[in-house]
């Protein structure tokens, strides 16, 4: 057995090299060539090392510049982030990896609603994952259960289909409709139409690019899907004649605010029309709340801004509070019952952590009052970004509701203002991200306060003035 000053020099070779796992593999061939071991190599090493996984990839630190190669380099090119590396986050902030600290103003596509790492959240993961984290659908587990009454009870439900991610939701509540519409309303087969709105943003499956019109998410990704038909959004009279159009609709498909479009806020009382006449012609209305729901807007749901209970509804994001994919499909019996064992599914959907999490994301809501903090944060943003408004040359309108709101910049649509605007947000610690060329989307997590919010609306005027000033 080799002696006490072996061990030395190995711990000292180990402390000089930072252990990695280079090192590592480099003293275990000296001691093979000296009629070592493998197991006495092993012996000889710290406990921390025996595993050898020190250094290696998971533990490397990049550099701004290192990290935004690596994604270019190995990476698919589908998303053109901002030039900004974050490392961490704690409630309305994030830092990048310089250690810079910015005000959050996008969470993430309103996933983070709840703040960036809220303890209740996070512990509900950590503790549900080093229990159990999946069994797939095989079996039963005990969480999947317990989430599944809280859910229903939450939001007035007889029936939770649970999912991942927000795509996947929308793609089931229109499996779910058709089955419903083929089974229980006597839809010939394969025949069933659904009305969507122009300007929607589903998601970006196949089917779902089939019914959008973006060019950028459906250009030369056909052959379509059949079945959907596009009227205008917050247009009820173009709702209607498409149903009496086509005898075989079966729903209508809406976001209650179009958050991708640009934070298109409808008319008041178009929702409530817009499920009546679902009513009267014996269709479904199908609320995807991926976006706007979980107090996003200043209700836990948008479609309470008109007391509208929709037949199907759809959530994500924010249903997990951001730390993990989960999301669900919501209806009564009448409807949910429509689907039957193997017609549809999903390894990971319904999981223990997801189910955990998900009950935590939601009770954190309701416990911080976060949907009226929203409300109220939202109207002051509002407020704020009116008088830019009325003394900007760049700014010609905000919109929006509760705390996801848009500002309108005086260009076009193919322009980069926006982005040269949010750039410079960046530079003065917010981040946000344009929805288009001439729009910029404010959507911070919802437990923002009052001062936070006035510091983020100041750093708003001054990146605006600033951008003004260097471009008239």
């Amino acid at each position: 057995m080799p002696n006490i000053y072996t061990r030395l020099c190995i711990y000292h070779y180990l402390l000089i090299f930072k252990a990695s796992i280079k090192s590592v593999i480099c003293l275990k061939k000296f001691f093979q060539k000296q009629f070592f071991s493998a197991d006495i190599f092993l012996h000889l090493l710290p406990n921390n090392l025996k595993s050898i996984k020190m250094n290696t990839t998971i533990n490397q630190k990049l550099s701004k510049e290192q990290a935004i190669a690596y994604e270019d380099k190995y990476g698919a090119h589908n998303y053109h982030p901002l030039p900004v590396v974050l490392t961490r986050g704690k409630g309305v902030y994030v830092w990048d990896v310089d250690d810079k600290k910015y005000f959050d103003f996008l969470s993430a596509y309103s996933a983070v609603n709840q703040g960036h790492g809220h303890p209740k959240i996070v512990n509900a993961l950590k503790e549900q994952a080093e229990r159990l984290a999946l069994t797939s659908r095989a079996f039963y587990n005990d969480k999947l259960g317990l989430y599944e009454k809280f859910a229903t009870e939450y939001f007035g439900f007889d029936k939770l289909l649970p999912m991942n991610t927000g795509a996947e939701a929308v793609e089931t509540a229109i499996k779910l409709a058709r089955k419903w519409a083929y089974e229980k309303k006597g839809i010939p087969e394969n025949q069933a139409n659904i009305i969507v709105a122009e300007g929607n943003f589903h998601g970006r499956t196949t089917t779902i690019i089939s019914f959008s019109n973006d060019p950028e998410a459906r250009d030369h990704f056909g052959p379509y899907t059949p079945g959907f038909t596009k009227i205008p959004y917050d247009n009820t009279e173009a709702l209607e004649a498409a149903i009496k159009a086509n005898p075989n609709t079966i729903a209508f498909l809406v976001e209650p605010i179009q958050g991708e479009a640009g934070v298109f806020v409808p008319s008041e009382g178009y929702l409530k029309k817009a499920k009546a006449l679902c009513e009267k012609y014996g269709c479904l209305f199908i609320a995807d709340e991926v976006q706007t729901g979980i107090a996003r807007t200043g209700k836990l749901l948008a479609v309470d801004h008109e007391e509208v209970k929709p037949d199907i509804l759809i959530l994500g994001k924010a249903l997990s509070g951001g730390v993990y994919p989960v999301s669900a499909v919501l209806a009564n019996d009448n409807i949910m019952l429509s689907i039957k064992p193997g017609q549809h599914g999903s390894t990971f959907g319904g999981n223990p952590i997801a189910a955990n999490v998900a009950i935590a994301a939601l009770t954190v809501v309701k416990e911080e009052k976060l949907a009226e903090n929203a409300a109220k944060m939202g109207q002051i943003f509002r407020d704020e970004m009116q008088k830019v408004v009325d003394n900007s040359k760049f700014v010609k309108k905000v919109r929006g509701k509760g705390l996801l709101n848009a500002v309108i910049i005086d260009d076009t649509e193919d322009s980069d203002t926006a982005w040269n605007i949010c750039l410079k947000l960046a530079d003065n610690g917010l981040l946000a991200k344009p929805t288009h060329g001439n729009i910029i989307r404010f959507a911070p997590p919802l437990v923002i306060n009052e001062e936070q919010l006035r510091e983020a609306i100041d750093i708003i005027k001054k990146s605006i003035a600033e951008y003004e000033q260097e471009n008239l």
